[in-house]
């Protein structure tokens, strides 16, 4: 049953909580105009889909997006909010 409430059971969480394979779309950037300013340079903006590359639950991740492999430190990871692509 689908009403208010419960269609929007996606899962956002921040770039850092993906494991490696996992793919997933951008929903926000949380930070000052800097931060989001570099980040859309390289491609990070709302809707932009991305895959993890890798992520061994410290340090940095490295992330695929338009075709373009970035290392990403943990804390940036952390303010990247991702809606997770389900598993296939």
């Amino acid at each position: 049953m689908d009403g208010p409430g419960t269609a929007s059971l996606v899962s956002v969480c921040p770039l850092a909580a993906l494991s490696a394979q996992d793919s997933g779309t951008i929903v926000s950037l949380q930070g000052g105009r800097g931060f989001v300013s570099r980040l859309a340079a390289l491609g990070f903006i709302p809707g932009a889909r991305l895959t993890v590359v890798q992520n061994y639950g410290h340090g940095p991740l490295i992330v695929l997006i338009r075709q373009t492999r970035v290392a990403l430190g943990r804390n940036e990871a952390n303010r990247i909010l991702v809606q997770k692509e389900a598993q296939q």
